[in-house]
């Protein structure tokens, strides 16, 4: 049962992103720097890393807005139909791990020192940084529901 409009959370704010990037963040670090993550991206296909990056959005969905009852996406506002909250769940999840790829240097650590370069390096980094938000969106996800 949903509670009445007067007792529901406030709409998204900037508070929103930022427990989601901490929620991030915090997950998505250790699957940055593990070796397996970066070996099984570079097996995976095309249509493999995209279905893993439709995931990492089917989850991010359900946390929001079926795990958590209380929230509506139509009473939120929204870009282009989306949801801004969702938006930003999004753009941290993909982001963390992507800042956190880049910070530590693993496509250089990973991937450059075993021979790969050019199109493949940055093909295999996407892979990886698909792989890692699955892990990244549920931290974030989890941090803007439960604060």
């Amino acid at each position: 049962m949903k509670r009445p409009r007067s007792l529901r959370r406030p709409k998204f704010r900037i508070a929103d992103s930022a427990q989601q990037a901490v929620g991030g963040f915090l997950l998505a670090g250790p699957f940055v720097v593990t070796e397996e993550v970066w070996v099984l991206a570079a097996s995976m296909n095309w249509l493999q890393a995209v279905l893993t990056a439709c995931v990492v959005g089917l989850i991010g969905y359900a946390a929001l807005y079926r795990a958590d009852t209380d929230r509506d996406p139509d009473d939120e506002r929204d870009v282009g139909g989306i949801p801004v909250r969702f938006v930003s769940l999004m753009i941290v999840a993909f982001g963390s791990v992507t800042v956190l790829a880049l910070l530590f240097d693993a496509p250089g650590t990973f991937l450059v020192e075993a021979g790969v370069a050019g199109a493949e390096l940055w093909g295999t980094t996407f892979k990886a940084i698909s792989v890692g938000a699955v892990f990244s969106v549920v931290g974030a996800a989890t941090a803007d529901s439960v604060f």
